[in-house]
């Protein structure tokens, strides 16, 4: 009996749901997605973009994620029904395995990021500078908005709510400690309190800020050549230990064979 109602009444709820056109790729789009926006991550929108691109489509693969949700969740109560363990515990269970399969593509997606800092790492430096070009001719919230469309892309999502921010009368620091906290890489909040000074200042004072915001990216766009020649380095002396590694096992294996062979004479 219980089985019959785990399997059947799933059954006719999605035949009702076919025919009003709910599950169709366009009903799921339209009538279903929305109603689960409020599990949608944060930033999990942004961290689309920064593996993907800006065109990818991130409701498209909202909507997958909350069919495997769906279907994790209702295979692994017909397992347990087929099992005879189908209970509000069990029931619990099987969310909490749907859950985590939905969480999955989520997690890869903050992998991918935390592993990607070091390239954003350098190209932090190389941003400000170019930034730095531009707050000589305007003030700092004009360059940061006429950088936009040439900084790199991982930064344009951020640029463009730090813009929004201040566009909307926030004269604080916290628009740019929000863009620091999103890109957690070397100095970036060290950075935007500079920039944030920067805009601070009068058209007096403006030379020696942007002077001392000069100094302290040429020192950054130092540490990223040294961090990348360092990662050179290493990398080389990696592939110099696997082959002295490789030669001297080889090496190895011939002289105990030729000591096998010489004891067998």
């Amino acid at each position: 009996m219980e089985l019959l109602l785990v399997i059947g009444v799933p059954a006719i709820l999605v035949i009702i749901l076919i025919a009003n056109g709910v599950l169709t790729d366009e009903g799921l789009t339209k009538n279903v997605v929305p109603i689960f926006k409020f599990m949608m991550e944060k930033d999990y929108e942004f961290l689309l973009k920064i593996r993907y691109g800006a065109g990818i489509d991130v409701n498209e693969l909202f909507k997958k994620r909350l069919m495997t949700f769906g279907l994790a969740t209702a295979m692994m109560l017909m397992i347990l029904a087929l099992a005879g363990q189908l209970s509000l515990l069990y029931g619990l269970v099987a969310l909490a395995v749907g859950y985590l399969v939905y969480k999955s593509p989520y997690s890869k997606l903050k992998r991918y990021y935390k592993s990607n800092l070091n390239n954003i790492n350098q190209m932090l430096p190389y941003y400000l500078k170019s930034l730095e070009i531009l707050v000589q001719h305007y003030t700092v919230p004009v360059a940061i908005a006429k950088s936009v469309a040439t900084a790199p892309f991982v930064f344009q999502e951020g640029l463009k709510k730090l813009i929004k921010e201040i566009d909307s009368g926030n004269s604080s620091v916290d628009p740019y400690m929000e863009f620091a906290k999103t890109y957690p890489v070397r100095d970036s909040m060290r950075m935007m309190r500079l920039l944030y000074r920067l805009s601070l200042g009068s058209q007096e004072s403006k030379q020696e800020q942007l002077a001392l915001f000069s100094k302290n990216v040429s020192v950054l766009q130092n540490k990223a050549r040294e961090q990348k020649y360092q990662a050179r380095l290493d990398k080389m002396e990696s592939k110099t230990m696997i082959m002295l590694t490789c030669t001297g096992g080889g090496v190895l294996a011939l002289l105990l064979f030729a000591m096998l062979t010489m004891m067998n004479l």
